[in-house]
């Protein structure tokens, strides 16, 4: 029997099960969201907590930088090799490896002394994060393949961004009452019923009687130095030695889209994807509008409580709004992209998200908070017009067999872009506020690097429109 023969028996198998079991499925959908919800929610809810942590382990401008971005890194440089993994031995053990791993990650904040030492517990939290972004969404692709897919994605869209948002409501509630490490440990009382749901329900989906194929081992290597030498060289410019970094991280690229493309078992094949115009272009609009979405809450945050005074709680609550919105119109946006031109849904949301970034833009110290509301209000309904319609035109582009690698591609899309426009935050505080703590005397250089912030995202946004719209029809 074939490969691409198991693979189809294999996802008739599991189909059938879950056809015998209907309940067993939305068993599966809970434990995804859960878990989509509390790892964002975790790297979220730190950002009300910035403020306690540079007081309590002395970290200046650029070390709180740095809080969120190590993150980043690690969620980037795992995503691919664990993608291609999870389709050759399964999805289940990865996704459990990663929540697993995730929750353990966190409660080593109970040994964090210094800054350095949390910056390499959110590095070990972005590192097992990658396994679940890289396995939540094929999962829930293969569960729901029969039917009802653009709902449950809109539910794991949901999930992420209720996630994302209300992690600094939670976070400043956390901060105020418990301190900054129960932003840490908190969630993993949560995500033990996560892992118990999918002990349970998952069933793995490996090629099982077939040789497991090769992990492309060097082209994940270069992949971690290209991430490394992007990210170091764009936050520290614009010095010599950061640009020759970025200059060697660009100049990897094409080496790695050359071995990929001439590699037996590559983590991804650049010359296929760039075939496939709904994927590519999907690829593309994803990367601007979280390009665009990352810093809000971190540059929120930092604007609310230092400019407007406001404490972590109320930052929180304000900044909830925007969860709110997401999580109404997700759900409804999957529904309609199943029926309905995806690229033209996703578009519109795109134009929202601009529009409430080009409002931000006019904040002062003493803006009214008014304006705040209006601007979030926009950018709830544009993500959630946005996100669903997006993933789904992208994830059925793809035959069953390769889920999990164009879910590890979507969320590489994220991610980086993510990781790129937290580097410009970074290069911006790093050269308008330097190695100093932010006080009184520095707000108008804060506020300085709040609004080219979200003018670059703004400008993110609207580009992402063009990709959205550009990709072609995508239903039938």
């Amino acid at each position: 029997m074939t490969d691409s023969s198991t693979s189809a028996a294999l996802a008739s198998t599991e189909a059938t099960f879950y056809q015998v079991n209907p309940r067993a499925r939305w068993f599966v959908l809970v434990s995804i969201c859960i878990t989509l919800f509390i790892v964002p929610m975790s790297m979220s809810g730190v950002n009300m907590a910035l403020p306690a942590i540079a007081d309590a382990l002395q970290a200046d401008a650029v070390w709180l930088s740095w809080i969120p971005t190590a993150t980043l890194w690690g969620s980037i440089v795992l995503l691919l090799p664990a993608g291609r993994v999870a389709d050759t031995v399964g999805r289940k053990p990865i996704f459990l490896l990663g929540v697993i791993g995730f929750s353990l990650a966190s409660l080593l904040v109970f040994v964090v002394q210094s800054v350095e030492v949390l910056l390499l517990v959110r590095v070990l939290q972005g590192l097992f994060s990658s396994l679940v972004f890289a396995t939540a969404m094929a999962i829930i692709a293969t569960v729901f393949s029969d039917s009802n897919r653009g709902s449950a994605l809109g539910f794991t869209a949901t999930s992420v961004y209720l996630g994302l948002t209300c992690g600094p409501l939670i976070g400043g509630w956390l901060t105020e009452h418990l301190g900054w490490q129960s932003v840490f440990w908190g969630p993993v009382l949560l995500a033990l019923i996560a892992i118990v749901l999918a002990v349970i329900y998952i069933r793995n989906d490996g090629q099982s009687g077939q040789p497991a194929q090769p992990l492309d081992w060097i082209g994940s290597l270069i992949f971690v130095a290209i991430a490394t030498l992007l990210l170091f060289g764009l936050s520290g410019l614009p010095n010599l030695y950061n640009i020759l970094m970025l200059l060697a991280g660009i100049a990897l690229v094409f080496v790695f889209v050359r071995y990929q493309n001439r590699c037996a078992y590559p983590l991804v094949r650049f010359s296929l994807l760039a075939s496939n115009r709904v994927m590519s272009r999907s690829l593309m609009a994803s990367f601007l509008m979280y390009a665009a979405h990352y810093p809000v809450l971190f540059l929120l945050s930092l604007y609310l409580q230092y400019l407007q005074g406001l404490s972590p709680s109320e930052a929180g609550q304000m900044i909830l709004l925007q969860a709110f919105i997401m999580a109404i119109l997700a759900p409804i946006a999957g529904r309609l992209s199943d029926r309905y031109e995806p690229r033209l849904i996703a578009t519109i949301g795109c134009l929202f998200f601009s529009s409430g970034f080009a409002v931000l833009v006019f904040l002062e110290s003493d803006s009214p908070l008014n304006l705040v509301i209006i601007a979030l209000s926009l950018l709830g309904v544009g993500f959630g017009l946005f996100s669903t319609p997006n993933n789904n035109a992208a994830l059925g582009s793809v035959p069953k067999d390769r889920l999990s690698i164009a879910s590890a591609l979507l969320n590489l899309s994220r991610t980086s872009g993510n990781m790129f426009s937290m580097a410009v935050i970074m290069l911006l505080m790093s050269q308008l506020l330097h190695s100093e703590q932010i006080r009184p005397e520095r707000y108008p250089d804060l506020l300085l690097v709040v609004k080219l912030g979200f003018a670059s995202a703004c400008a993110y946004s609207f580009v992402a429109a063009w990709f959205s719209y550009s990709r072609g029809k995508v239903t039938r």
